[in-house]
């Protein structure tokens, strides 16, 4: 029923800033969650952030200041402002969504149920 699709992943400089962008199709995208989460080769799949239908938002200790997250409801698309890239966060990136209610385990990814293909993020020393 609903499709992600993630782009905007890239190589880039240590410092540096990137926006993904998971662009959704389907019906009735505001009202899902939709979080971000990421993959290094060797190492399970972690959360970065996740946004609610009504804006509320939640981040990883190790992004919280650096990366925001935000949805686009006219174009049903999310996005993840990445700032101050750091080479730690070399992954794949994911985008993924489920039903919205407040009081699933955001930090779960076996909570969401729509996934994209993923998007690569190269950030380098």
């Amino acid at each position: 029923q609903v499709q992600l699709v993630e782009s905007g992943g890239g190589l880039v400089e240590a410092g540096a800033s990137l926006r993904l962008s998971c662009a959704a199709s389907g019906r009735t995208f505001s009202n899902y969650a939709m979080g971000w989460f990421r993959q290094a080769p060797g190492k399970e799949r972690e959360f970065v952030a996740t946004i609610w239908s009504d804006g509320r938002t939640r981040y990883a200790e190790s992004v919280k200041g650096r990366f925001a997250i935000s949805r686009d409801y006219a174009k049903n698309t999310g996005y993840l402002q990445m700032n101050t890239l750091k080479p730690e966060d070399t992954a794949v990136y994911y985008c993924a969504s489920r039903i919205d209610y407040y009081g699933f385990s955001y930090a779960n990814a076996n909570e969401y149920s729509y996934w994209g293909q993923g998007t690569q993020v190269t950030v380098s020393s």
